[in-house]
């Protein structure tokens, strides 16, 4: 059976679409018929008048964006297996193994000292407009449920007002936002604000600065992300901006100190300039160096960020991660990005997150069996709902303690904003006023955070914080359902059998038994009595 993985030539997220909807070619995606006269509205036609512009999803800015292709496999081929037998980290008693009483705090770091209320964290957003323009929700958000967000690479380097003397940063203003935003709303400890890096922050020591100066403990190397295997990429539509960010070593293109080139953004020619990362050079003795240089410079936790290389970049992330006493390793699986990606790169690249997480546990066993010093770790990929989270965590155990998420909780703080942005204008969408026109009509958690906070401190929670907390919210209680329905009160509990495989070829991949397999011997004498 012939099965199509990939949709291609016409997407949202390129904004193209095919003449011959119903008629279309499955190998390439053109239309079966390819008229002469056609004003080229797929993407090979639009490429033929913006060219490289059609490369990365649009319109840049407001969108975060996901690959379309199908995999063979993902998690949704796994159900998570219930019983009615015991209970695991509670009194195996009616009254007592209560959904309520699901613990999901999880404690990470060398010395234990990292705790979250919640089992996932954000890894990574950067120096997007999507995440600068909902940085207030996401990190207030965060913070108050005590839980991580990283803040992505290049937010010091893309800082106009980023003070900058011999090639070092010695002051921001967007960085110091980011990181205070989240420290004055941290609640008991819980939690924890990360700074990532890739190599334009390091050259530029934006988390020296950010640990010497902003009080950050935790850093993150990055290597990669899921989305593409090259660096980061943002879009300018300012000349001066352009200039600074090629002053300061970015790749920028067109070159925007080239007078033609400006020429030809003054006539409108073109409208945006792009702005490129450099890929690292990843080698043992460099990554040796860095981890000593960031704990030298007062780092107390050194965390490690891969994407979706190929599997021997993977065994050398863990094993590197092991080796240099790596507090956290997160691993994200192909398909996802909240910034620029290109589009054919997002769908066309990558090992997948199940493919990926599977090898994953069984690099990490490998090591395990021989005794190494194992960094707890992180999946991500794709996940927005508590089963996912249940099922990332039941594949990857017991080494998996986290669940990456970033898409899905920008989208909950966009929507918070977006209500915010209602209740102030007194034009409340139609589809929200059902449930009043006020915060505390709306947000089915605000009763319970105003009393926690105080009505002064509620009142100044921005409705982008409130959108991500009560998203939160749901998961914990989805997440709590679904534990309890397992039998696992707590999260040190959650394991590989508590999920089944639902096609063979998920299990062969994965190493979890197949739905019937499972219990066998255990039913067999069941039924022999």
């Amino acid at each position: 059976m012939s099965v199509t993985l990939s949709r291609v030539n016409a997407s949202a997220a390129t904004l193209s679409k095919n003449r011959t909807v119903g008629s279309v070619v499955p190998a390439s995606g053109m239309c079966v018929t390819c008229v002469d006269g056609c004003i080229g509205m797929c993407e090979v036609g639009k490429s033929a008048y913006r060219g490289h512009e059609v490369i990365y999803p649009q319109p840049f800015g407001v969108i975060t964006t996901a690959a379309e292709k199908t995999y063979p496999v993902d998690y949704s081929h796994f159900n998570i297996m219930g019983t009615v037998i015991g209970a695991h980290g509670v009194e195996a008693d009616s009254d007592k193994a209560i959904f309520p009483a699901v613990n999901l705090e999880v404690v990470i770091g060398h010395d234990k000292g990292i705790k979250f209320r919640y089992p996932w964290i954000i890894p990574g957003i950067g120096s997007t407009n999507i995440a600068k323009n909902n940085w207030e929700g996401l990190a207030i958000g965060s913070a108050l449920a005590g839980t991580g967000l990283t803040i992505g690479e290049n937010v010091v380097g893309m800082d106009p007002e980023a003070v900058i003397k011999k090639g070092r940063v010695v002051d921001t203003v967007d960085l110091k936002r980011r990181v205070k935003l989240y420290q004055d709303h941290q609640r008991e400890g819980c939690g924890a604000i990360i700074v990532q890096a890739n190599i334009e922050d390091t050259r530029l020591g934006a988390q020296e600065y950010a640990v010497q100066e902003l009080g950050v403990e935790c850093v993150e190397m990055k290597w990669g992300q899921g989305a593409k295997d090259i660096g980061g990429e943002v879009k300018i539509k300012d000349l001066q901006k352009a200039q600074t960010l090629h002053e300061r070593g970015y790749l920028v293109m067109p070159n925007p100190t080239d007078p033609d080139v400006i020429r030809e953004f003054q006539r409108g020619a073109f409208k945006e300039f792009e702005r490129h990362s450099r890929v690292g050079i990843v080698t043992e003795e460099g990554f040796a160096q860095r981890v000593e240089q960031l704990r030298q410079a007062g780092a107390k936790y050194v965390f490690l960020k891969t994407g979706a290389y190929r599997p021997s970049d993977l065994a050398r992330a863990l094993v590197f991660a092991s080796k240099y006493g790596i507090d956290l390793l997160t691993v994200d699986g192909a398909g996802g990005g909240t910034g620029m990606s290109p589009w054919r790169m997002m769908n066309e690249w990558g090992v997948p997150p199940v493919y990926l997480h599977s090898l994953l546990h069984q690099y990490a066993s490998r090591l395990a069996a021989k005794g190494a010093r194992l960094p707890a770790l992180a999946v991500a990929g794709g996940f927005a709902f508590e089963d996912q989270i249940f099922k990332g965590l039941a594949l990857g155990a017991p080494y998996v303690k986290l669940v990456g998420m970033a898409r899905a909780p920008i989208a909950a703080a966009m929507v918070g904003k977006t209500i915010g942005l209602a209740i102030g204008s007194g034009d409340m969408l139609v589809y929200i006023e059902r449930f009043g026109n006020s915060k505390d009509e709306i947000f089915v958690t605000a009763g319970a955070l105003r009393k926690e906070l105080g009505n002064d401190a509620f009142e100044k929670l921005p409705t982008g914080a409130l959108g991500l907390y009560t998203y939160y919210e749901r998961l914990a209680q989805g997440l709590r359902q679904l534990m309890a329905g397992s039998r696992k009160f707590g999260l040190e509990h959650i394991a590989r059998e508590d999920i089944a495989a639902l096609t063979r070829e998920a299990a062969a991949i994965s190493g979890i038994p197949y739905i019937t397999d499972i219990d066998q011997a255990e039913a067999a004498r069941i039924l022999d009595g």
